[in-house]
């Protein structure tokens, strides 16, 4: 006999509460608790049993270690961020702001999959067949053994992957997927996550690679319950501007690889086309002998990148200066700016002060905090640094300059770029020899460093 069931959940978080709550009590939004009325039917006698496993319980030491089999997915940039390639059973959520490129991705890696053999299917909830016949007719996307699927009912699907047997599954987007039994409109708290664990048990009894594409809200977040990435094996983000062509992929959760590694996408007419140089990419339009301008060597994962730092120090009008960055910590710029004024007397208290990473890269490493001391005494100073010159530490309260991992790397990437100098901690130059043709200096302080940037 069916059961039904109100209950009030948050659109944000998916706290539930009994009663209709103003603040929600697990994120602390104001007005996002929804009633949902669900209704609970009892399953019949036997139903579930494709997905019933008898898996016993064995001793560790008896359990078999090896590495999980991978699947290149014929990009080289989505293989580096997942750490190898898809993994048969695994289930993968992936965000993004509308329009940024999603269903672009997912339909070339779906059909570079296909041409390797495998069989997909993609199933879209939010176009009909046609829309996506006339996106894979621009992307070249054409093969028999990609099938396209337009249903939002779970139960459809399911009969659908029974009859075709994928290898490779995608349902875009889990928030128009529904499941009949549950009373709620699709969309719901309740609807997404039975949803996203059905789709988990079929997964993995199946041994099918499965990406459920995911709506974010306004602060950038996959919308619906946080329980989504803790129930899927990897969380992919694809970021980018809309006034740049360029997209970035990054793994937030990932229990096969590295959440470290990113993926550059550039995108054109004909869809996403893999960067293989970022740095080059990103100091395509850097000006040449201008003060507040230096170049940083940053890691993202095993690969480094550079990227161009720009600083502006303006005199300001008001009893409190402004300071804002983009594309690095605003504590770290903070850290830094109080550094030159107390050990390099700087005085900066009447000065408005704008950090920005060129490009919209979004740079997380204290191995960015020496080119951002530079480039602030840079453009306070008025003194342009050398155009040639790579810089990368971490700064300390003290003054003093931190070494940093990868090193070696880092300057690899600058010598092959064509820079002649690198500023780097001193403490970081051990244990290896750079490529000949680059200059090394090492510092062990701010005020060395400034000193060899601005002579």
């Amino acid at each position: 006999m069916a059961k039904v069931k109100v209950k009030f959940a948050c659109t944000e978080c998916g706290t539930e509460s009994p009663k209709w709550l103003g603040k929600c009590p697990g994120c602390g939004a104001w007005n996002t608790m929804i009633e949902e009325t669900e209704t609970v039917v009892k399953a019949p006698v036997g139903r579930g049993e494709l997905l019933r496993t008898k898996e016993k319980a064995r001793p560790i030491i008896h359990i078999e270690s090896g590495r999980e089999p991978r699947v290149p997915t014929g990009l080289s940039e989505l293989n580096r961020v997942l750490g190898g390639g898809l993994v048969p059973g695994s289930l993968l959520l992936v965000g993004g702001d509308p329009g940024i490129g999603k269903s672009t991705l997912l339909l070339q890696t779906s059909h570079a999959l296909s041409a390797q053999g495998l069989k997909v299917l993609y199933v879209s909830g939010e176009e009909s067949v046609k829309q996506t016949k006339l996106r894979a007719d621009r992307l070249g996307a054409l093969n028999d053994r990609l099938y396209v699927l337009c249903e939002t009912n779970l139960e459809t699907i399911e009969e659908s992957i029974m009859e075709i047997e994928p290898d490779f599954l995608v349902i875009d987007s889990i928030q128009t997927v529904y499941r009949p039994e549950i009373a709620s409109a699709p969309g719901s708290v309740a609807q997404v996550r039975e949803c996203t664990a059905h789709c988990m048990r079929i997964a993995k009894v199946k041994g099918v690679a499965t990406v459920l594409v995911g709506h974010v809200t306004k602060e950038g977040a996959i919308a619906g319950p946080r329980l989504l990435e803790h129930m899927v094996d990897c969380v992919l983000y694809f970021e980018g501007e809309r006034h740049h062509s360029y997209r970035i992929l990054r793994a937030v959760k990932n229990r096969f690889g590295s959440t470290n590694e990113i993926g550059i996408f550039d995108m054109t007419e004909d869809g996403l086309r893999e960067v293989t140089n970022p740095s080059e990419l990103f100091l395509s339009e850097r000006p040449l002998g201008v003060s507040g301008s230096t170049v940083v060597a940053s890691m993202e994962g095993t690969r480094p990148v550079l990227v161009e730092l720009q600083a502006l120090v303006a005199p300001t009008h008001f009893p409190s200066p402004r300071r804002m960055s983009s594309g690095l910590d605003h504590h770290r710029m903070s850290l830094v700016i109080a550094v030159l004024e107390k050990r390099m007397g700087m005085f900066l208290q009447n000065q408005d002060a704008y950090l920005n990473v060129a490009g919209g890269v979004k740079l997380d490493e204290p191995a960015t905090d020496l080119a951002a001391a530079v480039s602030l005494a840079s453009s306070f100073k008025d003194a342009p640094t050398r155009p040639y010159d790579v810089v990368f530490g971490e700064v300390g309260l003290t003054g003093e300059v931190r070494a940093v991992s990868r090193a070696e790397q880092r300057v690899k990437e600058a010598h092959k770029l064509g820079f002649k100098r690198v500023i780097l901690p001193e403490a970081s130059m051990k244990g290896w020899q750079p490529p000949a043709g680059i200059e090394l200096r090492g510092v062990k302080s701010v005020a060395e460093a400034l000193k060899a940037a601005l002579e």
